[in-house]
């Protein structure tokens, strides 16, 4: 069987390095599979959970965005913050989702919106990962 290199890094650590049967990214256009051999391709990463099938089940990580590299036999996805599935804490992404509601309410500028916007989005996608590990551990 034919498998990919996938290496998953954040700002501050590598997150998963290995084999697998497939990957699955939030592109910025919207969800991609790569499977190997698959055409070379550079896309930026929105909010999201990758997720990499390997041969033992599926690998969850939540990406803050970023970018994805693929080549033939390799995928590398870079991310600002990149955490396994896991390893994500609800007291946290409840904290991180408080704050942003709360300065969405101050935002004076576009700028301002924008960022508390992404903060927002990045809060509700952990909770949503997080939420979908419970309905698997049932």
């Amino acid at each position: 069987m034919s498998v990919i290199h996938v290496d998953v890094v954040s700002a501050t650590e590598e997150i998963y390095s290995g084999e697998a049967k497939c990957v699955f990214a939030p592109a910025s256009m919207g969800e991609i599979g790569i499977y190997p051999k698959h055409v070379a391709l550079i896309s930026t990463l929105k909010p999201g959970e990758v997720r990499v099938e390997t041969e033992n089940g599926m690998e969850s990580i939540f990406v803050s965005g970023g970018i994805i590299e693929v080549q033939p036999d390799t995928v590398t996805i870079f991310s600002d913050t990149a955490i396994r599935a896991n390893d994500l804490d609800e007291s946290k992404a409840l904290e991180a989702k408080q704050r942003a509601e709360e300065a969405m309410s101050n935002a004076q500028g576009a700028q301002d919106v924008s960022s508390t916007q992404a903060a927002l989005a990045e809060s509700l996608v952990q909770l949503q990962m997080i939420s979908k590990m419970r309905g698997k551990k049932r």
